[in-house]
This record gives C-alpha cells, sequence and structure tokens, in this order.
C-alpha cells in the first residue's frame, strides 16, 4: 500500500472530509497538522504550490485537495490509483 499524505489544519472542513472518506475506505494517512509546527505551511507549500488544506499525497502523486480526492473515488479511479501505486511500489 502506497503512503497516503494528508496536510491538514485544526479547523478545516474539507480536511475532515477527507479524513472521513479515507478512513471509511480503511485506508491509513500520515497527517501533518500545518497549524502545529512554524515551517509546516511553507515545506507544504514549497512541494505542492498550493496555500489551501487539505493537500493529498498518494505515494508521490499529488493528488491535491478534498474536491480532487472526492471525484478520484466518485470515478471510482481511486481504487485504481492506490493499486497502481502499490504495484509501482
Amino acid at each position: 500500500m502506497p503512503e497516503i499524505i494528508l496536510y491538514t489544519t485544526k479547523i478545516c472542513p474539507y480536511c475532515v472530509m477527507a479524513k472521513r472518506l479515507l478512513a471509511q475506505k480503511g485506508l491509513k494517512y500520515t497527517e501533518i497538522n500545518v497549524d502545529e509546527k512554524a515551517g509546516l505551511r511553507e515545506e507544504m507549500l514549497a512541494k505542492t504550490k498550493r496555500r489551501t488544506v487539505p493537500q493529498i499525497y498518494i505515494g508521490d502523486f499529488h493528488v491535491g485537495g478534498f474536491d480532487e480526492l472526492y471525484a478520484l473515488e466518485r470515478d471510482k479511479k481511486l481504487d485504481n490509483l492506490l493499486s497502481d501505486a502499490e504495484i509501482a511500489v
């Protein structure tokens, strides 16, 4: 299973929805709360070129935010992305 990383904040409703969707699928993820430590938001910005949260990575693939994650699930592409990434590892 590829590593799933979520950049989040404490009060972001889209972060909550992204974590809920992943949990419903039984997926484990690493959460990086950019509010917790100075420099984490800058790290996220440098890596993703985006300021908004959540920012989601599955393996090396930058999914984007919750809307993109939900679109992958709705279009039945999320499971394929997870299995493709698993094979690539």
